[in-house]
């Protein structure tokens, strides 16, 4: 036991220090923005970040796809597998990247036309944006290593690599902001020389590490009808869960600045509560991945009930820390985001919904973990399909009574629901593949 709660942690910070310097690096950004002469490159920022945060977030299920499978073939030692795995997200990676590169105009004026901000802003985001898109190849093929390594039981390589890109990330933008005399622009310039760099890294430490795979590469194995399918299939269904998920995001934003522009303030800043608790709980979503993955992959169901058991147990008590943290704390963290008092006196009245949050939400986050190792992706999609009608039914029959209360309600419900759901279906979905049940296989 004291040794599965060693891998756990071994697995789970590393991943905490990973995620949490992806938030700092754009508070930074942010920051150098805000100490230039002009607003409008702040905006220029946060509306070029925001399409960049749409086209990733829509290849995120590289990185949870390639982790789950490449956890199994681990567990059952298939060498080749493990090669054709990368290759295949590799290739998905490179093609997908091209075609961004490719279409990058016609992205751009559909974004713009989506997004409303000044003729000013939309020149210094649209520049900044036409600058970055040369890094997708970077960081996409990023997402491919990074799942792999998680599902090599590797959580350390990544967490070297996030924090090298996000670190050198701030160096060049510095260098070519305060140095060069660069705008927003040195900023996308920066992002780009970072991701490359990354790239690099990723490249170094695959070939230091495990170059013995190379010898394993089969074109035959990797263009395999039946494994293509299948690496298909779940990444679709991880897809779909991921552009639900951001209209949910988007939904909660855009009905919070129907309102008034203090409900919109009190709600972003409410809302940082959540993502920030979700950094730190991702860290052991994604040591459920790579150890279900593995279980899973020998066949062992014994270890894959310990490993999920102690997951649970150290996610809940994160949980109740945060829980802890957001009620005694709260306002003195809000007090940290801004210093308005009115957004600190309106965001009292809805705190004790973040407080609850932790509790509600920690069973999803750790559940969605265990089915990408699981690589039972057909329910995490149910889930968070029914959670999103579930949502939307609450806040419009609540919205008349409760308001801006209502919202938070239903943002409750849908974490709820995909927790509860998750837990009701752990046991066809994932456990009882290593049953040999035929009518509950992985891949369906």
């Amino acid at each position: 036991m004291k040794t599965l709660n060693k891998e756990i942690l071994r697995l789970t910070i590393p991943n905490i220090i990973s995620n949490i310097t992806v938030p700092l690096l754009g508070i930074v950004d942010l920051t150098l923005m805000g100490h230039l002469d002009n607003e409008t490159y702040i905006g220029a920022i946060a509306l070029g970040g925001m399409i960049f945060n749409f086209i990733y977030w829509g290849f995120g299920f590289l990185r949870m796809g390639t982790s789950g499978f490449t956890a199994q073939a681990f567990g059952k030692n298939d060498n080749e597998e493990i090669m054709a795995i990368l290759s295949r997200a590799l290739l998905v990676a490179l093609s997908g990247s091209v075609l961004l590169i490719l279409f990058q105009f016609p992205i751009d004026k559909l974004s713009f036309w989506l997004i409303d901000g000044s003729p000013q802003v939309e020149h210094y985001a649209s520049m900044y944006f036409y600058i970055r898109i040369w890094a997708a190849p970077a960081t996409i093929s990023l997402y491919a290593f990074t799942g792999w390594f998680i599902g090599m039981q590797n959580a350390k390589t990544p967490m070297v690599i996030a924090v090298t890109v996000n670190v050198l990330n701030l160096l060049f933008n510095l260098l070519f902001v305060f140095v060069f005399d660069m705008k927003s622009n040195g900023v996308a310039w920066g992002t780009v020389l970072a991701q490359y760099c990354g790239l690099a890294l990723a490249i170094f430490f695959f070939r230091k590490q495990y170059g013995r795979y190379l010898s394993y590469l089969n074109r035959k194995v990797m263009f395999e009808l039946d494994a293509m399918k299948a690496f298909f299939r779940v990444n679709k269904d991880i897809f779909i869960r991921t552009l639900a998920l951001i209209f949910t995001i988007s939904f909660f934003t855009s009905k919070s600045a129907e309102v008034n522009d203090t409900v919109l303030a009190v709600n972003t800043i409410l809302l940082q509560f959540l993502i920030f608790f979700s950094y730190f709980v991702d860290g052991f979503a994604n040591a459920g991945e790579a150890l279900a993955g593995r279980y899973i992959g020998a066949g062992d169901l014994a270890g894959l009930k310990r490993s999920v058991r102690l997951i649970f147990f150290w996610t809940g008590g994160v949980s109740i820390f945060f829980v802890l943290l957001n009620a005694f704390g709260g306002r003195l963290l809000i007090g940290f985001m801004t210093n308005n008092a009115e957004i600190i006196d309106a965001s009292m009245a809805y705190l004790p919904w973040v407080v609850a949050i932790p509790v509600v939400a920690f069973a999803a986050f750790v559940w969605d973990g265990i089915y990408i190792g699981a690589t039972s992706s057909v329910h995490l999609r149910n889930s968070i399909l029914i959670a999103l009608v579930v949502f939307l039914a609450v806040y419009y029959l609540t919205l008349d009574r409760m308001e801006n209360h209502g919202l938070w309600l239903a943002m409750v419900c849908f974490l709820a629901v995909r927790g509860v759901y998750l837990s009701l279906f752990a046991r066809r979905a994932i456990f009882n593949s290593l049953l040999g049940s035929k009518t509950n296989q992985l891949f369906k």
